[in-house]
Order: structure tokens, then sequence, then C-alpha cells
């Protein structure tokens, strides 16, 4: 049995933030189920919104995503995390982390503007903010002598004192599958963090990276937490279409920069679907672009920044400009083939202004969790922000309470099991689940799709537990396994829901009812 302080299962900016936070003072394990860096914090392009400017005001950034939440952000949330960016930004900035600098901004940073954001505030490191600060905190976790780090570990389950038979309601670590052995180990900690990301690879289209099956949500909604507005799926609007461009996104900030939304024809058509344009929210433009396709039969609409300079393509967007170069696509003299794909996932599991979860000792930070900050839709580059903020009021609850006593905690038994004899169940599971995501519980849903999909994610529950309980376990399995919960969990939220708000579309409910409420679901 492996033993820690805390353990933290992700390696995204929350997580590593956190063990960075708490490492001074407590032995921690961080695992990972590949390697450090291959989580979605990594492929952030935009940046992290933040009110540093004396151009800007907490208040604007707090009114921003106020409005793009649709009426369901929760403002207590909303202005602790609007309050704390500023401490954020320059704790990132005394690590190290390589922010764009501009000489004549009263920050001595650039900010660039990106879609729902009434000025510029963002702050970043080129296009590719995400790996510039993964790379730069990494560095520092693999030096430090209290941070134990755990490449390939995925992990299985919480142990709970409910599943030791306690009386109690707490988190007493968990148990987790080293892929490269696949030996299962049990992790002994006094207190867990669940910060593994959302679950855009439930959908067939995606901008996540393949770790995003939202494992943390599933073992949380097993262990007993409640789980809150699942329905509120973000598409991004703009992902590169192309055979050989596996999840490339074209970041927000091309249109925060002047980059205009065109059909195959060339006509421009935001305008008559918002009076930002293609500068209004996601779900919006989105929207948008998902009934433009429909209507025209199009395969996707264009993306057209040619109208800037090669210098300034190159110096603001340089991993998108050489990886479309790369495609064949000069975004300097032609526009950006693109659709819309699962991006973020804004609600998760329900936690308070400490990131605290429904069991003791648990704890949930970054996009597996819903803090209240993004409501019915995220406000671009708020998900950076949230995962530092958290993982400061996460440490600074842990810091403050007592140690306490725990039990001998059991080894896995897999002595009622044997070997899968056939694994083109699980990979044509995958499949399905993914296709009738996509194809019912989409962009815009209608009851009857939904209902289609609640059907089939039940017999695909049914199959899951009975291969789950009868064979031993693989990554594989325990992704597809959290997939359909989490597949279960969205349908659940959105059929509950009786009204068009946000992200959540639907036909059948097409008006906004006047008094929001967020979608609430409670283990049984």
């Amino acid at each position: 049995m492996l033993q820690f302080d805390t353990l933290i299962i992700g390696s995204g900016l929350a997580g590593l933030t956190l063990a960075l936070k708490l490492a001074d003072r407590q032995k921690i394990g961080l695992i990972t189920k590949r390697a450090l860096l291959d989580g979605a914090s990594g492929w952030a392009q935009g940046g992290i919104a933040a009110v540093l400017s004396g151009e800007d005001t907490q208040e604007a950034h707090t009114q921003d995503t106020l409005l793009a939440g649709a009426g369901l952000c929760d403002e207590a949330a909303t202005r602790y995390v609007v309050e704390h960016g500023k401490r954020s930004i320059e704790w990132l900035i005394q690590q190290g982390v390589p922010f764009t600098r501009d000489n004549t901004s009263d920050t001595g940073y650039h900010l660039t503007r990106e879609g729902g954001h009434d000025r510029r505030r963002i702050f970043h490191a080129a296009d590719a903010t995400g790996h510039a600060v993964q790379k730069t905190l990494i560095e520092k976790v693999l030096k430090h002598p209290n941070i134990t780090v755990l490449e390939a570990y995925m992990s299985v389950d919480l142990i709970t004192g409910k599943k030791l038979g306690l009386s109690d309601n707490r988190c007493y670590g968990a148990y987790a599958l080293n892929t490269a052995t696949d030996e299962i180990v049990t992790i002994s900690a006094q207190n867990t963090i669940l910060a593994t990301g959302g679950s855009g690879k439930v959908y067939l289209y995606t901008t996540n990276p393949d770790t995003a099956t939202g494992d943390g949500i599933a073992m949380a909604w097993r262990a007993g937490c409640r789980i809150a507005n699942m329905e509120f799926i973000q598409f991004h609007p703009t992902c590169l279409y192309h055979p050989h461009a596996k999840s490339f996104l074209i970041s927000e900030a091309v249109r925060g920069e002047g980059g205009i939304l065109k059909l195959p024809d060339g006509t421009r058509f935001m305008p008559k679907h918002d009076t930002r344009a293609e500068l209004a929210p996601r779900d919006i433009v989105a929207r948008a672009i998902d009934y433009e396709m429909k209507k025209g039969g199009f395969d996707c609409v264009y993306l057209d920044i040619s109208h800037q300079s090669v210098e300034f393509l190159q110096e603001h967007f340089p991993n998108i400009f050489a990886r479309c170069l790369k495609l064949g696509i000069n975004i300097s003299q032609e526009p950006i083939p693109v659709v819309p794909a699962a991006h973020y996932t804004c609600g998760g599991i329900v936690t308070d202004l400490s990131a605290r979860t429904d069991v003791s000792n648990l704890y949930a930070i970054g996009e597996t969790a819903y803090s209240g900050l993004h409501g019915a839709n995220r406000l671009a580059s708020n998900s950076l922000l949230e995962c530092l903020v958290f993982a400061d009021a996460a440490a600074q609850d842990i810091l403050s309470r007592a140690q306490q006593s725990a039990p001998l905690l059991p080894e896995w038994d897999d002595s009622q099991v044997r070997d899968a004899d056939e694994h083109i169940v699980i990979s044509h599971n995958w499949a399905e689940l993914r296709h009738f995501m996509w194809d019912y519980v989409g962009i815009v849903r209608t009851n009857k799709r939904l209902q289609r999909a609640q059907h089939r994610v039940q017999l695909l529950q049914k199959e899951i537990d009975e291969y789950y309980a009868n064979f031993h376990i693989s990554a594989d399995l325990l992704e597809l396994r959290n997939l359909v919960t989490n597949a279960d969990l969205i349908v659940q939220s959105a059929l509950s829901r009786h009204e068009s708000r946000g992200l959540h579309y639907s036909r059948d409910y097409p008006e906004t009812l006047a008094v929001p409420s967020p979608t609430i679901l409670t283990p049984r």
C-alpha cells in the first residue's frame, strides 16, 4: 500500500498547482493515467482571463461571466474567482510562466480579447498558453522532493468509509491500476483530490485529448457525491476540419483578433444571428454554425483571418499558423475550414468555495468540478483561472485541518474474476456510445432524441456492469465504464431541463424560463 498525506488524481493545471502549494508541508502523491503533459490543460491555446489592467474592472469581468452563464452562474463563486484572478496570474509569473510581453500595456503583458469579453483581459503565451504553463509547473513538480509522480496509473475507484462498512462518510484514498504492469495498487491518503478534467470523449467529435473520459465525475457519483448541470456541454465553435487534424482547436482568440466566419461561398453569417457577431459567446456561435451547416448541407464553414499580415499571424498564432500550413492551409491567404466539437464540461461534482465535495476529505477542482462559476455556458479563458483559484482554496482548507487516523485499507480483490475472452465488446460499445451521444445529445436536442439515447445508455450500462463484474479490468474498460456513467448523467440532466438555456437547446422547449435553477442529481 502506498501512503500520502494528499493524493491528487490528475496532472492538469489544477492538480499541479495544488501539488506545489501543498508540497512544502505535506507528502504528495500525484497520479496521471498517461504522461504529465497529456491532459487538456496543455492543449489550451487562448489564455487566462484576469483583471490586472487599469483599463479593466473586476465588476466588468464578473458581469461578462454572469451574462455568458445565462442566469445560472453562482454569483458568490463568480465574484470569488474573479477577485482572486490577479493573485493567480502573479503566482504563475513568479513560477516563471513566459506570458507574451507588451511594453505599451500598463500590465507589461499583451492582453487579447475573446468572445463574451467586453475588453482585453486574456493573459497568454502566444497561442500555446496551456503548454507553456504546464511545462513550467511540471519542471517544478518533478524537482520537488515531497511530490511522488506516478505516471501511467489510472484510478479505479475511491475508497470510502461506506465501502469499508464504516459509519462515516469519508474518503480514505483510491485504488489505481498500473497500466504498465496491470497491477492494482491501494493508495491511502488523508485527503484525496479529483482533478481529472471533463468528459469530452463521450462525443464522437471533440477538441479534448483521449484522457478526457470523465473519470473523476463517475467515481464521485459512485461514492455518493451530487453532480450538477451535466446537460451544459460546451461545443467549441471552431475545431479544424481536416481528415488529418485530430482534435485541433482554432483558438477563440482568432476571432478576437478579427477573424470572420463565412459560408463556403464567402458570405458572412454571424451578424444575422447575434449583434456581437463573431464575438458572441460560444454557445451562440456554435449553434449558428450548426444551423448554417444543416441548412446548407455543408461539411464545414470557414474562419477567415487572411486580412492580417503574415508577421501578425506568426507572432500571435504561431502554432495554428504552422499546423495549418503543414496541412496545406496558408491562413494568411485562405480561410480555415472549421466545425463545432465537444469542448468543455460546464457541470460536474458539486463543491463549495473550498473545493470540498459531499464526501469528507474528498475535493474536486478544475473541469471535473461544479463550482458554480460557469453556469449554463463557460466564458472563454475562465477555465484555467478556475483551476488556479480553487487549487489555492483547496490547499488553504487542507492545510488548516488536523490529521485524522485512518484504518488499514484492504487490498484489491480480483480472485473471483477471469481474463476477458473478447476485447472487441469494449471497442464496439465505445464506438456506439460516442456515435449516439453525438447524434442524439448534441448541439440541438429533442425529447425523442434524448429518450433514444437514454434507452441505449441503459443497455450499455447493463452490459458493462456485467463485464466489469466478471473479468479482470483494463484501462479501456475503466474508461468505457466511466464514459457511460457520464453519458447517463448528461442525458438525465438534459431530460429534466424543460427549457432552452445557454448550451442546452431543446426544440421541444425553445423558451427560457423566468426563474433559472441548476440541475442537481443525487445518487440513490
